[in-house]
């Protein structure tokens, strides 16, 4: 992988399974749960140094990963909303470059956005558990972008890898 690929992709990008089977998606619950926490444990010793540092040239600042994790993840709950209360739903796609350049996405305080991603996740997850792989995770939603179906089993990976993902973008300006 070319050098600026793996900043960009630190661990990779996400390939889902064709079996996703009730264990992996306890793993993938089990790292959206303990995500706020780990993020937590790695910005704590962050200055505004680190708050303006980048991962990669022309990627996000930290501050900015911070703040986009809640707005993804946010997205992502209500995405689970909609497709377990419409049938195959089309969901709002969101420019997340364009939320990211926002005011409150570069200056805001971490804290407004983590506190937000600990009661996000704590919520999301008891509702993860209670949905059962054979019905409910089958539900799917329409994403605009490239008209794909997506079930709420792969979706609960894509959620999962997409934590990883920034917590290892937050990793490398933290190693700096």
């Amino acid at each position: 992988m070319p050098k600026l690929n793996k900043l960009q992709y630190p661990i990779g990008t996400f390939s889902c399974p064709d079996l996703i089977s009730e264990e992996l998606l306890r793993q993938w619950i089990a790292s959206i749960e303990t995500l706020p926490e780990r993020i937590e444990k790695l910005i704590r010793p962050f200055n505004e140094k680190d708050w303006a540092a980048t991962y990669r040239p022309g990627g996000w600042n930290a501050r900015q990963l911070v703040h986009h994790i809640h707005d993804s993840h946010h997205n992502g709950y209500i995405r689970f909303k909609w497709a377990m209360t419409e049938d195959t739903p089309v969901i709002k796609a969101y420019n997340e470059q364009s939320w990211a350049e926002l005011f409150d996405s570069k200056s805001a305080p971490v804290e407004l956005s983590l506190n937000l991603i600990k009661a996000l996740h704590a919520k999301w997850v008891y509702f993860l558990k209670g949905l059962s792989l054979e019905d409910d995770l089958q539900r799917a939603f329409i994403h605009p972008e490239g008209n794909v179906t997506l079930t709420l089993a792969e979706d609960i990976g894509i959620y999962a890898w997409h934590g990883e993902h920034h917590l290892a973008h937050l990793q490398l300006i933290a190693d700096r």
